[in-house]
């Protein structure tokens, strides 16, 4: 299994009571499956920069889950269904050793050059 990311944003007119419903419903459909949810993160209300089909606030929810690769593209047409799905990313999500690694500065040889012209001067 393969670790992903998934980012949900869902229409605005969804209470906050229907809002625990649907990431339940979001949820068992990657239970259904094979997969496994680690972690929901509701990230609240957001206005978008433009409007996305004439709305401009969505709800925003994360989830981290494990799933088999094969199985994400039946994921993403369950999800073309659901009419109160306005966007869905799905990323692989990134191990901790790649993530600490890809922050670590870059270093430069700059140094080395301004001190071979003045070497040679």
């Amino acid at each position: 299994m393969k670790k992903y990311e998934a980012l949900f944003i869902l229409s605005h007119a969804i209470s906050d009571e229907q809002l625990e419903t649907k990431i339940e419903q979001i949820s068992s459909e990657i239970v259904k499956l094979g997969g496994n949810v680690q972690a929901a993160t509701r990230m609240g209300r957001i206005t978008f920069a433009r409007p996305i089909g004439k709305k401009e606030v969505g709800i925003y929810v994360q989830l981290i889950f494990l799933m088999e690769p094969d199985k994400i593209k039946t994921l993403h047409e369950r999800y073309r269904h659901n009419e109160d799905l306005i966007r869905l990313q799905i990323m692989a999500a990134k191990s901790p050793a790649r993530a600490q690694t890809s922050a670590a500065p870059k270093k430069s040889n700059a140094a080395k050059v301004t001190t071979a012209k003045q070497a040679a001067t």
